[in-house]
């Protein structure tokens, strides 16, 4: 079963060249972290360019549980009308996050220091999820949380009646723990602390500072000193979401490796705590051009002008990680097609995503026909070349999203057809997935 439904086999097949402009949804991280803080703000915070996934469109549910008023307006268009910080209220009903990891530990995050009680929940793949990383930290501003064994969902948070600041160093680099800390920090007197000792997306200290938040970051020896001072009045704001540069990585990967492709994807954020991903891939010989460099709302962002590759194997820096640890399942998809060895390592964060994401690259990749090693902490692709991958394998997608555009982006340069048992959790990021990559002249079917 999907994450949302029954399940839904799609396959591709070997592609001829891939052409055209292909405009992504709006970055995720970004629009999960729109509504919470409009909601936290007080009056009305309007929204563009949120991606209607299903990830997102669950924390919409949410906020409007807690007590905000949440619009759509139009594609992409929403208003959120706030309660204030502190202003939740105690929901009625329990709290389904759906498939989102992110959604989940930010939500837990901004409702901790209020007096509340809330459950939470989601679908099958994220009630395997570890949620003490984030319910441990939370636990020192005096909130309290009643799970299933290992700290996994459904799961009772109860909110601090009298919160303290806290001081915590992250023990993973890790932006939905921080995230959530700063969160919780927002109703708690005096100045909560978090040090992360590798950068992280920095999403939230840059929507803090423009919702009006006393903020500031220090970089030290021991890393990046984030300091929030709490109880602010956060200040309802106009919202520019830019296109998600880890849906962008999915048509770009797709161009690189389908022979004669040349597309052009406008205004992907270029966030450097976002980026590493594209970094790499220019590493490897990839034809990117940036285009056009420029801020939309508060964030970096560049027009990517993408065109087939013949690409080598590369190690990629294992400090990178964080700035691209959503991409390697489709990195891994770009290595099989690239000439020599592509070694990743620092990528144990991928074993608690969505799904133990570098057992189920490399058990798909195995199936259609590529040399795979790995082991707790790094995943090693053999390379077969442009257009060398067999292909001819039904992947598991276990019920993640990332997992299933990777195998169906693998398909387009395969000799032969490369199915997935189930595509319809990409909805819950990228819905347009399918109809802008056959836009651009890929050959997917489903069934």
């Amino acid at each position: 079963m999907s994450a949302h439904g029954a399940a839904q086999m799609m396959t591709a097949t070997k592609s001829g060249p891939l052409t055209g402009r292909a405009e992504v949804p709006g970055d995720k991280s970004i629009s999960h972290r729109a509504l919470i803080f409009g909601a936290m703000a007080v009056g009305e915070t309007r929204i563009t360019g949120l991606l209607e996934g299903q990830d997102v469109l669950d924390t919409a549910s949410a906020m409007r549980a807690f007590g905000a008023v949440v619009v759509q307006h139009g594609p992409g268009a929403w208003s959120v009308h706030g309660v204030g910080v502190g202003g939740f209220r105690e929901p009625d009903a329990v709290i389904d996050c759906g498939n989102s990891g992110t959604g989940v530990r930010l939500i837990m995050g901004c409702m901790a220091t209020t007096a509340m009680t809330a459950t939470f929940t989601g679908d099958a793949s994220l009630r395997k999820r570890p949620m003490g990383r984030v319910t441990d930290p939370l636990s020192l501003f005096g909130t309290q949380a009643f799970g299933r064994k290992g700290g996994r969902l459904p799961m009772t948070v109860v909110g601090a009646a009298n919160p303290v600041p806290v001081r915590y160093a992250l023990p993973v680099a890790s932006a939905q723990v921080k995230s959530a800390v700063l969160l919780a920090g927002l109703n708690a007197p005096g100045q909560t602390v978090v040090i992360e000792r590798e950068p992280t997306r920095d999403h939230s200290e840059r929507m803090l500072l423009g919702f009006g938040a006393e903020l500031t970051v220090e970089r030290t020896a021991e890393g990046n000193v984030i300091t929030l001072t709490g109880q602010p009045e956060l200040r309802p704001q106009v919202v520019a979401v830019p296109r998600d540069p880890s849906s962008a990585a999915f048509p770009v990967c797709a161009a690189l490796i389908v022979e004669g492709s040349d597309i052009f994807v406008p205004g992907v954020s270029q966030n450097l705590t976002r980026n590493g991903i594209y970094l790499t891939l220019v590493e490897m010989g990839a034809d990117i051009t940036f285009e056009n460099p420029r801020q939309e709302g508060g964030e970096p962002v560049a027009d990517l002008r993408v065109r087939f590759s013949d690409l080598r194997g590369i190690e990629v820096p294992p400090e990178r990680a964080p700035s691209m640890i959503d991409e390697y399942p489709i990195l891994s998809v770009v290595a099989a097609n690239a000439m020599g060895k592509t070694v990743m390592r620092g990528v144990k964060e991928l074993r608690v995503k969505e799904s133990d994401r570098i057992d189920a690259m490399a058990r798909g990749l195995e199936a259609c026909g590529v040399v795979v090693e790995e082991d707790e902490d790094t995943l090693i692709v053999h390379g077969r070349g442009p257009g060398g991958v067999p292909g001819g394998a039904t992947c598991a997608t276990h019920i993640d999203h990332r997992i299933a555009m990777s195998f169906l982006v693998a398909g387009m340069a395969s000799q032969r057809p490369i199915s997935v048992d189930d595509a319809s959790p990409i909805a819950t990021s990228f819905p347009l997935f399918e109809g802008l990559m056959m836009g651009l002249g890929a050959k997917l079917t489903k069934g």
